[in-house]
């Protein structure tokens, strides 16, 4: 064998100790930020009783898209509560939210940024690559030396995780608009962060829409994984039962997962559907980013 090895590993891990060690603080307050967060969420949905959760999120689903997303809403939610799954359904919902949210306010920005600057892009493309590549598992190697076991963990896991998609379709929606419009509100004497507000986003908001529906699901396929770390919730349930092979707790909790992703991914999808159909006109957009202030032409 080739006695010349390339030290990899060890550059990581000098990296990860070195941050353990300096940056000790700064990942004090992060797991301060983010537990509190996700404590705070998981009260808000875990302790009132079930039935006016169920009302809620069915209404919400009731204005995504119509009454029968809300009907099935209602009926998987029941479900849940039926196997006996509801609170750790609600830690699990509550853990989603908050990366999901964390994961979009990074997300969305640099989407933007990557359309708006070609050399941001090629930089950032490669390293959306390696983190989309990289096994979930390696994620949960530095995120425990840095905050514990816990739910925090694999919050931080799952940010990194599900980032990707909604940086990439934030950047393919903005590049996607018609570049007639955007120099049509040039032309009005619009400035850039005016016809990005104005005209890009908006017209580009399907494409993010399906950026936040894809982060949304894939902080989902990271709950069982979260639960090996100390995360709770059905994550949790379905490593219990793995550790007792016990079918029956990994059916329900599994199957509890499932309702959870079928009610997200309904409701973000007809979100962005809606925000699809309601899509403004190229004019439209153009007019209402600049009034018309052209003096008529002389005859």
């Amino acid at each position: 064998m080739n006695d010349f090895r390339l030290p990899l590993g060890d550059g990581a891990k000098a990296v990860v100790d070195w941050l353990t060690t300096s940056a000790e603080g700064l990942f004090s307050v992060i797991k301060l930020i983010l537990n509190g967060a996700f404590e705070s969420l998981n009260f808000v949905l875990a302790e009132p009783p079930f039935w006016a959760i169920i009302i809620v999120l069915a209404a919400a689903a009731w204005l995504a898209k119509g009454w029968k997303l809300a009907v099935g809403t209602i009926i998987g939610l029941l479900i849940i509560v039926g196997v006996d799954q509801w609170e750790a359904a609600m830690n699990t919902l509550a853990l989603v939210l908050v990366a999901s949210i964390i994961a979009l306010a990074l997300a969305i920005p640099l989407g933007i940024l990557a359309a708006r600057n070609d050399t941001a892009s090629k930089v950032i493309r490669p390293i959306l690559d390696f983190l989309q590549t990289m096994p979930a598992f390696v994620y949960l190697i530095p995120a425990l030396m840095f905050f514990s076991v816990g739910a925090v963990p694999g919050i931080v896991a799952t940010i990194v995780f599900a980032l990707a998609p909604g940086v990439r379709l934030t950047e393919l929606g903005i590049r996607g608009v018609d570049s007639e419009v955007v120099e049509a509100g040039y032309a009005f004497g619009s400035t850039p962060g005016r016809i990005l507000r104005q005209i890009q986003l908006p017209l580009a908001m399907p494409s993010i829409m399906a950026g936040v529906n894809q982060v949304i699901m894939l902080s989902l396929s990271m709950v069982v994984i979260a639960g090996m770390v100390g995360a709770g919730g059905l994550g949790g349930e379905v490593v219990k039962a793995l550790n007792r092979i016990d079918v029956g707790l990994g059916f329900e909790a599994g199957v509890s997962v499932v309702i959870l992703a079928m009610i997200l991914d309904r409701t973000t999808g007809a979100l962005g559907t809606r925000t699809k159909k309601r899509k403004p006109a190229a004019a439209a957009v153009v007019a209402k980013a600049e009034p018309e202030t052209a003096a008529p032409v002389a005859a």
